[in-house]
């Protein structure tokens, strides 16, 4: 059957208007970025939200300091700078050490309704560093009181001096918020060189902004860039003939910052001693 010349232009009209309208709904494309900007510019990160947890406290001073020597190795608070916030945070929170140095906000939750509220300090908020393990005790149910550290509970053990200023002490195992925030340090951060012969040990500590470290190396002015391995908690090691010669660092936080620190150590270091390096922005 043959068309006509005119049925085929009637054909082509139709088409075309109906291509016109169909373009004029669809979604434009978007502007494409200038040359000078990047697509993938990063934003800033939201604040932290507040999460659920329990606090007790530690008696004593002594108790502080030895729960400080403990999982994370730093030794005296007093004299390594934490004092009075060292925390010891449950088996959920230590996440094998790497937790350690990292700061926390904490308040007494009031809005828990089964929790007498009169425990509370209304208002109040304190920050603690993690510096050690609260061990589970398996013998005792996680909802008991002295199952408070086993798993899954995440739960926070703090000095009696800072508990105070959020909770009445007979409070007990009180229910808190707590969020990661950064950390403010007085100085600059330090690295305690121990060991034997080629095994080096670098407990890493006062460290500023996020304060949890993930990665660290270190070079001698006869060697490149070795990287160390964790021992437990901040404690790094690596095996290197590293004696005479200066050492530089370079440390890397939890939030991908890294810091370089050069010649830290002088050529006459010995093991033992204590040195400090650039700091991380709180």
């Amino acid at each position: 059957m043959q068309i006509s010349q005119s049925v085929l232009i009637s054909i082509y009209i139709i088409t075309l208007q109906l291509t016109i309208t169909t373009s004029h709904y669809s979604s434009p494309s978007p502007p494409a970025a200038p040359f000078s900007e990047s697509p993938n510019k990063p934003t800033s990160p939201p604040a932290a939200e507040w999460l659920s947890a329990h606090a007790t406290y530690s008696s004593s001073s002594d108790d502080t300091r030895d729960a400080v020597g403990g999982a994370c190795g730093y030794g005296d608070a007093l004299r390594d700078g934490y004092g009075t916030s060292a925390a010891s945070l449950s088996e959920t929170l230590f996440v094998h050490g790497q937790i350690c140095g990292a700061c926390f906000e904490l308040r007494c939750f009031e809005e828990d309704v089964p929790f007498d509220r009169r425990w509370c300090v209304s208002g109040r908020s304190i920050v603690v560093t993690a510096t050690n393990f609260c061990a589970p005790n398996y013998g005792f149910d996680a909802e008991s009181d002295d199952g408070h550290c086993n798993p899954p509970k995440q739960h926070f053990v703090v000095p009696v001096e800072a508990y105070e200023k959020i909770a009445i002490w007979k409070g007990g195992n009180m229910p808190v918020e707590y969020r990661r925030i950064k950390c403010t340090r007085e100085g600059r951060m330090r690295f305690t060189v121990t060991g034997s012969g080629i095994f080096n040990s670098v407990l890493i500590s006062n460290v500023a902004g996020i304060g949890d470290i993930v990665g660290v190396k270190v070079k001698g002015s006869k060697t490149g860039w070795i990287s160390m391995g964790r021992n437990w908690g901040q404690n790094w090691h690596v095996n290197a003939l590293l004696q005479n010669q200066p050492l530089s660092f370079e440390v890397t936080s939890s939030d991908g910052v890294t810091i370089t620190s050069y010649n830290v150590a002088p050529k006459n270091w010995t093991f033992g001693q204590t040195f400090e390096g650039k700091q991380f922005e709180s």
